[in-house]
Formats: C-alpha cells, sequence, structure tokens
C-alpha cells in the first residue's frame, strides 16, 4: 500500500507543477484563472494528505525522528531532508496556494496571488526530490524508473 501511495503522491506533483504554471500564466496574462486556481487547490490538498499519511506511517519522515531522536536526524541531510525540510516547505507552499486561491476567489488583486503562485513554485521545485539529487532522487515518473 506504501508502493501505491507514493507513486500516488509522486505522480500529483506533476499536476500541481503544471497547474501551478498554467495559473501563474493566465495570472500573467491577465485572464481568469479562477478554474485553474481551483485544481491547483484540490491537487495540492490531495497530495498533501497523501504526504501527511506518508511522513507519519511510511519508512521514512517521522519513523527517523522517533527512532533515530530529532537531535540526530538533524546531523544527517538526507534524514533532515525527508524527517523535516520536505514536508515543512511543502505546507509553507501549500499554504501560499490556499491564501492566494481564496484571495483571488473573493476579488482579491490578482498580482497578490501571482506574487504567492511564484513563491510556492519556487519552493516546491527547492523541495522536490529530483533524479539529480543524488542522495534524496525519486524517479521523475514513479514506477517507471525514469
Amino acid at each position: 500500500m506504501n508502493t501505491g501511495l507514493l507513486h500516488l503522491h509522486n505522480a500529483l506533483r506533476w499536476v500541481i507543477l503544471i497547474a501551478l504554471v498554467f495559473a501563474i500564466v493566465q495570472l500573467l496574462l491577465q485572464k481568469d484563472a479562477l478554474k485553474t486556481s481551483k485544481v491547483l487547490l484540490i491537487s495540492a490538498h490531495t497530495t498533501l494528505l497523501l504526504g501527511l499519511y506518508q511522513y507519519f506511517f511510511g519508512p521514512v519522515g517521522f519513523f527517523f525522528i522517533k527512532n533515530m531522536g530529532m537531535a540526530a536526524a538533524m546531523k544527517d541531510k538526507v534524514t533532515r531532508f525527508w524527517a523535516v525540510e520536505h514536508i515543512l516547505t511543502m505546507i509553507i507552499a501549500i499554504a501560499l496556494i490556499t491564501i492566494g486561491h481564496v484571495k483571488y476567489k473573493k476579488g482579491g488583486s490578482p498580482r497578490t496571488t501571482l506574487i504567492l503562485y511564484i513563491l510556492a513554485l519556487l519552493l516546491i521545485f527547492g523541495a522536490i526530490p529530483w533524479p539529480f539529487r543524488t542522495e534524496i532522487a525519486r524517479p521523475l515518473f514513479p514506477g517507471m524508473g525514469m
């Protein structure tokens, strides 16, 4: 079950990235981005729920803190990434997406939403375990080894 949830969690990153880039482009072109923003919000929150489940019940994340202790987990960069950096950065990014969506939906400035979405995109790019990040790498397409 953990493998399937991990693959779904990894696959949903593409939905988030595509929706986020599409929403940013729509906001830059001053087009209505409400539907794209809603897709982004739903996929981000779904991915967050899957990630939280994996964090607390999977073989990485809280498992490291519980077994090693926080001090030891923070000393190793791979353990620190999975126990603290990945989840914290993604929660902040999803909070920015949520705030941006709510502000945009309530008729707030599209510029504010644009800035929040760009910040979220940068945080997400930094916290994804890309294949070139050797110690923490995950495949681009889960289950395919790519």
